[in-house]
């Protein structure tokens, strides 16, 4: 457990201040109010508590931009405390106290000093946009007209948890065929380091022409052996212009349009994001958000930059007139099945919930494509895997082959 320093008042008004051990502030204020003490400021001390690890607490939080993980796990506590009316300065002090990744509890208590300074909790998000997105800050700003801040956050939380679950089934299909990769990179990496130079040994006695395939063994691993620092800096600065051209507003647009037309991987990041589209277009209008303010929105869920251009192209047609499904048509992305339940959608005036069907039919293609990713990679990677064999069999053993013969004939 923490120490916390509180100050306060009691019921009389006389000021008192003090230290207390508690899970967190929120818990540390309750004890106080039902000591009849009115909590004014509530901050940990930098004392560890008894038996504790000095600076533990700090030790497991991280520098990072928070994850999803880290903003669903915020969502669902702000949901929880606005539901319970607790204040938003309280319950933002004490998520900023307890939450582990020390850029969102930072973000946090500034976000609690533009509360107090008169700021709005939309607009206090809206200026941390490395923290909270503009679809977080569209549906908090929502709610917030509403009168229903606490059933914003229990959208976001319920958005961000499946947008956990599709990434995560992502990476778990990936994990098999980069292993492999990895596998094979590092099988050539000992194959021309230290095999091919001990077989170039052997092959200097034959005093014989060599076969093709062992020719470039040779040459590739001599290459290799004297210009490796070469090798390495070349492929450190590929790889940082690589990122930093992804890093521009123009290579991510093209990385982004061209990584959907990649083999086997592009029709499932299709889908994903078409998914995505979906979901959150369907939180939006069940939200209550404009639906020409949830066109710019949106660009920020896909995440891709070249989808997102086409969705935001769709507010100038639906400005015009044009309904959701023909402009949807338009974009030559949705089957003809999902535009005939847009379609109907829009006639019974029940668009979300065919939005929330469109996401549910797309995370089961996601779902069905991701189980059967490992298979379709495979055979490219068997081919790979058989075509090193192959020339590292031709190169290696057909000259040994060729000195047994001549033995022999002798």
């Amino acid at each position: 457990m923490a120490r916390f320093h509180y100050q306060g008042r009691e019921a009389g008004g006389a000021a008192v201040e003090g230290v207390l051990e508690g899970d967190s502030a929120i818990g540390v204020a309750r004890l106080l109010q039902a000591r009849g003490v009115i909590p004014v400021t509530i901050r940990e001390t930098r004392e560890a508590a008894a038996g504790a690890v000095p600076g533990l607490a700090r030790q497991r939080r991280s520098r990072r931009k928070p994850d999803l993980d880290d903003l669903m796990f915020f969502c669902r506590q702000m949901y929880t405390l606005t539901k319970s009316g607790v204040p938003l300065n309280r319950g933002i002090n004490g998520l900023a106290e307890t939450t582990r990744n020390e850029l969102l509890s930072t973000t946090l208590r500034q976000v609690m000093r533009d509360l107090e300074a008169g700021y709005g909790l939309s607009q206090a998000f809206h200026l941390h946009p490395a923290v909270f997105s503009p679809m977080m800050i569209g549906i908090v700003q929502v709610g917030e007209n509403s009168g229903r801040v606490d059933e914003a956050f229990l959208l976001l939380a319920g958005y961000l948890q499946r947008e956990r679950e599709t990434r995560s089934r992502m990476k778990a299909a990936m994990r098999y065929p980069a292993m492999v990769v990895i596998a094979i990179v590092l099988a050539l990496t000992v194959i021309n380091l230290w095999v091919i130079p001990a077989f170039a040994k052997v092959f200097a006695g034959f005093k014989a022409e060599l076969p093709w395939a062992t020719k470039i063994l040779l040459a590739t691993s001599r290459f290799t052996l004297d210009y490796w620092p070469v090798i390495l800096v070349a492929m450190a600065a590929a790889v940082w212009l690589w990122l930093r051209f992804v890093a521009t507003e123009r290579g991510r647009l093209w990385w982004d349009r061209h990584k959907l037309d990649l083999p086997v991987i592009g029709p499932v990041l299709v889908k994903a994001s078409l998914a995505r589209f979906a979901r959150s277009f369907a939180m939006m209008m069940r939200s209550g958000v404009p639906l020409l303010q949830s066109m710019l929105l949106l660009g920020g869920a896909v995440d891709n930059a070249y989808m997102a251009t086409l969705f935001a192209g769709m507010r100038g047609s639906i400005e015009r007139g044009e309904s959701i499904s023909r402009t949807a048509s338009g974009l030559g992305l949705f089957p003809p099945l999902v535009l005939q339940m847009m379609e109907v959608g829009e006639e019974t005036g029940r668009m979300e919930e065919m939005l929330d069907e469109v996401a549910e039919y797309y995370d089961g293609e996601v779902d069905t494509d991701l189980g059967n990713l490992g298979s379709a990679i495979e055979p490219i990677l068997l081919l790979v895997v058989g075509g090193m064999v192959l020339v590292l069999a031709l190169g290696v053993f057909l000259p040994i082959w060729d000195l047994g013969k001549a033995a022999l004939h002798h």
